[in-house]
């Protein structure tokens, strides 16, 4: 039967949100359910948004490696470097680095035109249908939000927050891989460090990053430390091809249920599920294995991916106790020029712990291991952190950021 003009358009899939989360929930299915009519919803003019998105190969499940081909940008077999007051060391693991631009490109190529919609401002959406605030409407057999998230209500933790700019130099910069940490850097602001990718002899991509107990984004302190830190590596920038800032919550503690309950009845994906690496914020390996997920269920109605997502978003949450315990130790009991010497002494382990830990992925031996040894904070100061009598943590619904964006994990 022919559909009546006056009808709204229907998918199967209406994602809304085309960041990482919702972007490679659409390329899961345009992979692997080329049948169904999917459609992804950005705010933004480009999917994808101004983002450069790191993981290591070792956080991959199966299949997620040709998944994620069309938005690697760069790729280092060679491993990386951290770097921390008299210490460095090299890890073999293979890193990877996906960008915005690419997932844009991605999705444009693996979806019709027609399906895709940017610019497109959500007034209101609910399981099976949604309002833009142009007035267009549209039916689906789900809706699933992973717009990314503005904060965690009901949890606490401190912030991961970050200024990046990709410089391009006037002679070659000599890193021939990435320098996932470089804490040999005035501690200022809680934990903080410089994060180094390679993407071209004469491009570099620097991040510099703070563990801290507040949200304020101070964009002309961080820019100009980047200058510094170019100025004291050698390096002659002749400009800033572009930049990105984040505000990412790290999380300790929290009231699930709570969490989930204002977030409303939607199914959900990406960090709107607060489905990331609790202690390190890294998202990619949480959202490629959530949307293969979905992309191998039978039932896509409302109803059941709305319990889907929040029963996979209440497992991570339960898997995730160990890291967030880590997160109170970081954030309760080490003071924040203090906190480099805990990922000091993590990076001594051995090299197969690393790996399952970014993946989210520690063994028990794992945990006993991290724990072990001399503390790299005081015992009474942990002790509390892990009673609820330490230091108190900060609330991590949405913070007032000014100027600054929260960045999108998800």
């Amino acid at each position: 039967m022919q559909q009546k003009s006056a009808d709204p358009p229907h998918f199967n899939l209406s994602i809304l949100g085309g960041g990482l989360a919702g972007g490679l929930i659409a390329l899961a299915f345009a992979a692997r359910r080329p049948d169904l009519r999917v459609a992804i919803f950005e705010r933004g003019q480009h999917l994808g948004g101004n983002h450069v998105w790191s993981f290591f190969a070792s956080d991959l499940p199966d299949g997620a490696e040709a998944l994620l081909d069309p938005i690697i940008a760069a790729r280092w077999d060679s491993g990386y470097d951290v770097r921390f007051p008299g210490a460095q060391r090299h890890l073999k693991t293979p890193y990877r680095s996906a960008t915005g631009a690419r997932l844009d490109e991605a999705v444009r190529a693996a979806l019709p035109a027609r399906h895709i919609f940017t610019g497109a401002e959500v007034e209101h959406a609910e399981a099976t249908s949604l309002t833009l605030k142009d007035g267009r409407r549209f039916t689906a057999g789900a809706v699933i939000d992973a717009r990314g998230s503005r904060g965690m209500p009901h949890m606490a933790g401190g912030w991961q927050k970050f200024v990046g700019q990709s410089l391009r130099l006037a002679v070659p910069h000599g890193l021939t891989r990435p320098v996932v940490m470089d804490a040999a850097v005035e501690q200022i602001d809680g934990y903080r460090f410089v994060y180094c990718l390679p993407f071209s002899a004469t491009e570099v991509f620097v991040e510099d990053t703070y563990y801290s107990d507040g949200p304020a984004l101070d964009l002309a302190a961080l820019r100009a430390r980047i200058v510094d830190y170019a100025r004291s590596q050698g390096w002659q920038v002749d400009n800033v091809a572009y930049e990105e800032t984040g505000v990412l919550p790290v999380i300790a503690e929290g009231d699930f249920e709570a969490f989930w309950r204002e977030g409303g009845a939607l199914p959900r994906a990406g960090t709107r599920a607060a489905l990331c690496h609790p202690l390190t914020s890294y998202s990619i390996p949480d959202a490629v294995r959530f949307a293969l997920y979905l992309s191998s269920l039978d039932n896509l109605s409302g109803s059941a991916l709305l319990r889907t997502s929040h029963d996979r978003a209440a497992q991570h949450w339960r898997q995730g106790r160990f890291y967030r315990m880590l997160s109170r130790m970081l954030f309760g009991a080490a003071a924040g020029p203090e906190r480099w010497r805990m990922l000091a002494r993590f990076y001594t382990l051995p090299e197969a712990l690393v790996e399952r830990f970014y993946a989210g992925q520690s063994t028990p031996l794992d945990m006993a291991r991290v724990l072990a040894g001399k503390p790299p904070v005081p015992v009474a100061a942990a002790l509390a952190s892990l009673t609820g009598r330490g230091r108190v943590l900060a609330d991590l619904g949405a913070p007032d950021l000014g100027a600054a964006d929260l960045g999108a994990v998800s």
